[in-house]
């Protein structure tokens, strides 16, 4: 599973109206720390899949949960880009081996 990848994979889970996922899409493959993610390949996967609303997920290989700058900063750009699309974004969650960080549950968003 993700959890166990070697490199950084960030996904998006593309939700319906009821909040099903209708599609998981892997939007980019990064190096062992650093995953380069543009809002523009997000939406574009979210858009052709009719998704109303988006959760974003990605791994962090190095065991550690928290958010780095730069996963705050590029889910900030994520989310305006789906004020934009009109899409929501509802969480953003980092999973490693053993424990998982949610955006959402600790009020980064």
């Amino acid at each position: 599973g993700l959890k166990d990848k070697k490199k950084e994979h960030f996904l998006i889970l593309c939700l319906d109206t009821k909040n099903s996922v209708i599609r998981i899409s892997n939007v980019s493959v990064g190096t062992l720390n650093a995953s380069l993610v543009h809002p523009r390949e997000v939406f574009k996967e979210a858009i052709q899949a009719l998704a109303c609303s988006i959760i974003l997920v990605h791994n962090h290989p190095s065991g550690k949960p928290e958010p780095s700058d730069a996963d705050i900063e590029v889910t900030k750009r994520i989310i305006e880009a789906g004020k934009v699309v009109g899409i929501d974004v509802l969480d953003h969650i980092i999973i490693t081996r053993d424990s998982a960080f949610s955006f959402k549950e600790k009020g980064l968003m």
